[in-house]
């Protein structure tokens, strides 16, 4: 059954540096269709994506992260398939890994949003499950100096839910945009991202939205490899875009008195404590 259909949002990307999730794309048995938004211009890409079957979109913009998936969503209105995977172009992934998460989902109904594990390209786990963030937890986390940081380990390490292992099934409230696997239904229901968001920020918003109308799952019977490569750090614009990003979720969500935050964070200590971990 072609039960998925997916989104990439690229901007100055080369086809050298996509061309094997193109292929994983054409080749997926599962996927209904597949939407390339392209925040640049790339001939060669357009090129490749149609002689592989998928549907090229060239914004005329740079839209941002969450502005081009929404793109995306509307070029796939109509489309029968329950399942929408929103996608990074540095993602990686085995030919049965969207079969298996169709499986999970048509077995549980409740879930409308999962994550897979989420590696290294040396197999290293990154931490992409995270409590909802207070303000400290970013400004300690993307803005302190490392002494502070040091200070700050433990509180750092709790946010990042580094005493977890990784290794089973949990309910978490952030998972990362970088692999979301979203029954379509329920993300029609809250509209996709929230478009004031450009880059940073969008898929924790997006995460909270879900969480009101269905159950967030981590699940790590499957994994995908991340080329992750924390652009923010290496870039003032890009720091610039990850802090104007935090400004608007603190602003809509509340900066120091925000109820969903602690209920949300105490249930997932109190899930994640009844699996055994000290978290």
């Amino acid at each position: 059954m072609r039960a998925i259909t997916v989104s990439i949002v690229i901007y100055n990307n080369k086809l050298s540096e996509i061309h094997g999730l193109l292929a994983r794309l054409q080749q997926d048995a599962c996927i209904e269709r597949w939407v390339v938004v392209d925040n640049g211009s790339s001939d060669a890409i357009l090129d490749a994506v149609q002689e592989m079957g998928g549907l090229y979109v060239r914004s005329g913009e740079n839209l941002g992260f969450g502005r081009g998936h929404n793109l995306a969503l509307k070029h796939l209105v109509g489309v029968d398939a329950p399942y929408h995977l929103i996608l990074n172009p540095d993602i990686e992934f085995g030919a049965d890994t969207l079969g298996r998460l169709a499986g999970m989902m048509d077995a549980a109904p409740e879930v409308g949003l999962v994550m897979p594990k989420v590696v290294y390209p040396d197999g290293g786990v990154q931490y992409l499950c995270k409590l909802l963030p207070a303000p400290m937890d970013l400004v300690l986390r993307r803005f302190a100096p490392l002494i502070i940081k040091r200070l700050a380990q433990e509180r750092i390490a709790a946010f990042e839910l580094r005493n977890f292992d990784y290794a089973a099934p949990a309910h978490i409230p952030y998972l990362s945009g970088c692999f979301m696997f979203a029954r379509r239904s329920v993300l029609e229901a809250v509209g996709g991202f929230d478009e004031r968001f450009f880059l940073y920020m969008e898929d924790l918003d997006l995460c909270r939205r879900i969480a009101a109308k269905s159950k967030l799952l981590y699940w790590p019977e499957v994994a995908v490899t991340h080329v992750h490569q924390k652009a923010s750090y290496k870039s003032f614009r890009i720091l610039r875009l990850h802090l104007v990003a935090a400004i608007t979720y603190f602003n809509k969500w509340g900066w120091f008195f925000d109820a969903q935050r602690k209920d949300a964070n105490r249930a997932t200590i109190a899930h994640l404590r009844a699996k055994g971990y000290n978290v």
